[in-house]
């Protein structure tokens, strides 16, 4: 059983990987596809830097600002999500985990049109390759 309620709009799914391997080949793959990394954020470093513990966290930010600005253009406040987001999580259980906001419920959040939001539907077939047996 994992540590999470689902939540609406956002897409969560299994990983068989640790979450560093895991973040590594999302960054990967985020790099065969010409996206730009922004951040990688260790959350559970952040929190032994701080004294405190949590098990293991790390949310990736990355894009691609051919695909995002226009987006950002249309509707400033679509900066709130962008660039796109990855957590990858190991809960209580020591299962990892993967989410990330639904590219719908970004498209429908923001009112933009199927195809203003087309760059956003990536981020499905990013982590499948990711979580792809060697």
């Amino acid at each position: 059983m994992s540590a999470f309620a689902e939540s609406p709009g956002i897409v969560t799914v299994p990983s068989t990987f640790s979450v560093s391997e895991t973040v590594q080949r999302l960054k990967d793959v985020a790099k065969e596809k010409n996206l730009t990394i922004f951040a990688n954020i260790d959350f559970s470093h952040d929190a032994a830097q701080a004294g405190l513990s949590m098990n293991e966290a790390q949310l990736l930010i990355f894009g691609n600002p051919k695909g995002g600005t226009p987006i950002m253009q249309a509707v400033p406040l679509a900066a709130l999500d962008l660039p796109l987001k990855i957590l990858t999580w190991q809960d209580g259980g020591g299962k990892v985990w993967i989410s990330y906001n639904a590219p719908e419920y970004l498209r429908e959040r923001y009112g933009l049109s199927e195809e203003l939001g087309k760059p956003l539907a990536s981020i499905g077939d990013l982590v499948k390759k990711a979580l792809q047996a060697d």
